[in-house]
């Protein structure tokens, strides 16, 4: 897809996506639009948040704010759509609750088109299938050292992309993956088992071949991101810990908060050719899915 992004141009004529986004979106948004667009799909994209109340529950009386069930308007939104992408986001309040992913796996239940996720509560795979891309397009060796790094931020943000890109950097099987953080922001079992994990973030940078940043909140004391301080703020001095190493990051990214101006602004930060590589991943995700329908 990369390669040619125009070589099926016609597979998706009279086709059309409808994109439903419960929270806003800068790359995932354009980069599914033009996705499809390359593909030669139609898209319909909703701010599904403003204004739009949706009912998830079931054997409820309806006598909230809440105007629509999901089960009709999944069956509605088939009825217009070849594919449906959503994303979505958790509460950070009731763990539990996020992560069911029930928005997700509810509009997967009920439509009769297929689904892809643009993020949900607890996991991103379009993102981290774009990080997959971008890492084997730089590796320097067989099974590089790939470090998922916790860094500081001052909103508490969900643990979303820490978990997919664990996931999948595991299930792929071609890394070593270092997971690093301070105490108190261990991430589900379930995502990173096998991973070596360490709390020590310089030891963890020695002789690392990609640094993938990002903050996430505590999934023991669910939603809450106390430790503030810059201390975990990826710099140069750190940067030169490792082999060379690149720097990756799924964006938006605070400057001086997450990430120094020096890593960023380096030849060794690799974010901006990331953000690219979110085109191809969903053009192929797209593709396969109407593909094999």
């Amino acid at each position: 897809m990369k390669a040619n992004p125009l070589q099926y141009a016609d597979f998706g004529k009279g086709k059309t996506a409808v994109l439903l986004f419960f929270n806003p979106s800068l790359r995932t948004r354009l980069s599914t639009e033009k996705a499809a667009y390359n593909l030669g799909m139609s898209v319909m994209t909703m701010n599904a948040a403003q204004g739009w109340k949706l009912e998830f529950e079931d054997n409820v009386v309806m006598k909230s704010d809440k105007a629509e069930h999901i089960r009709e308007a999944a069956q509605v939104i088939s009825q217009y759509a070849d594919v449906i992408g959503i994303r979505t986001f958790p509460s950070l309040t009731d763990r539990a609750k996020d992560y069911e992913d029930a928005i997700l796996y509810k509009l997967i239940k009920y439509a009769t088109v297929p689904v892809v996720s643009l993020e949900s509560a607890i996991r991103h795979p379009l993102q981290s299938l774009t990080d997959a891309l971008t890492i084997s397009e730089h590796q320097p060796r067989y099974r590089p050292k790939v470090v998922l790094t916790w860094a500081p931020h001052p909103r508490n943000l969900p643990q979303a992309v820490a978990n997919s890109f664990a996931e999948w950097m595991l299930a792929w099987d071609a890394v070593d993956l270092t997971i690093t953080h301070p105490k108190g922001y261990e991430l589900y079992k379930g995502f990173t088992a096998g991973a070596s994990i360490t709390h020590d973030q310089k030891a963890a940078f020695e002789g690392a071949d990609f640094i993938y940043a990002k903050n996430w909140s505590s999934y023991h004391d669910y939603g809450k991101n106390p430790k503030q301080d810059l201390d975990w703020m990826i710099t140069g001095d750190k940067m030169a810990l490792t082999n060379a190493g690149k720097f990756i990051h799924c964006l938006p990214v605070r400057r001086n908060v997450v990430v120094a101006d020096e890593v960023l602004n380096s030849a060794a930060s690799l974010a901006i050719e990331q953000a690219n590589n979110r085109t191809y991943a969903a053009q192929a995700v797209l593709y396969e899915l109407l593909h094999s329908k």
